[in-house]
């Protein structure tokens, strides 16, 4: 029950924040960064550490489920590895179907003319409109980040310092480059958190039911 509890919790006070994002803070910090930050490229910058990682945790896992092919076991590290892409597609397969449901549009124009606060004042939420102009909640980079970074927090806890910076690097430089609003990136790194906490919650079980 206590991982229902804590998963609740989380949950409300992730929605109490979005929320409070959404009436009062969103729109004040995308004017805020696109008239006082545009132009500042490390902010942008700043998100490539998503943009790396992801590929290079997929490489790994390829190499691992090589090792696996030819016979050989997993190590610790591969396994933990496995683990953070599984975790890491689950939170991409959650994150489409979640952003089709919201259809929420961008802080700015970036893809296809899509309609934006800054340029056309539009702000909100577009349920199940579809397309890439209203697929800002939540953000995928940040969800993404986090579904990595919440594995090795868990399995290898000496760390956590270090998985705090990569994701708040992350966070800031979507909010800071006006990629996302700060809703988006509070939902995104709820559902890549919680992603890899239930990744791992499942493999361990898994192990404990597993008899030879």
């Amino acid at each position: 029950m206590s991982s229902v509890r804590n998963w609740a919790i989380g949950f409300c006070l992730t929605t109490a924040a979005v929320v409070l994002s959404y009436f009062w803070l969103d729109r004040p910090i995308a004017l805020f960064v696109h008239e006082q930050l545009r132009g500042f490229d490390v902010f942008e910058m700043l998100t490539y550490v998503s943009a790396i990682t992801t590929p290079l945790v997929v490489i790994v896992f390829a190499a691992a489920a090589l090792r696996v092919l030819i016979g050989r076991a997993l190590s610790r590290l591969q396994t933990v590895i496995a683990l953070s892409v599984a975790s890491l597609a689950i939170s991409e397969a959650i994150k489409v179907q979640l952003k089709f449901a919201f259809g929420r549009t961008w802080p700015e124009t970036w893809v296809r003319d899509n309609p934006s606060f800054i340029r056309d004042g539009i702000y909100g939420f577009n349920p199940f409109h579809g397309g890439p102009g209203f697929a800002a909640f939540p953000s995928g980079h940040m969800s993404a980040i986090c579904a990595v970074m919440s594995v090795l927090w868990i399995c290898y806890p000496k760390f956590r310092l270090l998985y705090a910076l990569v994701m708040a690097v992350v966070g800031i430089g979507l909010i800071g480059a006006d990629f996302h609003f700060l809703s988006d990136v509070i939902a995104g790194a709820f559902l890549g958190i919680w992603t890899g906490w239930l990744t791992v919650a499942l493999w361990e079980l898994g192990k404990h039911e597993v008899r030879p």
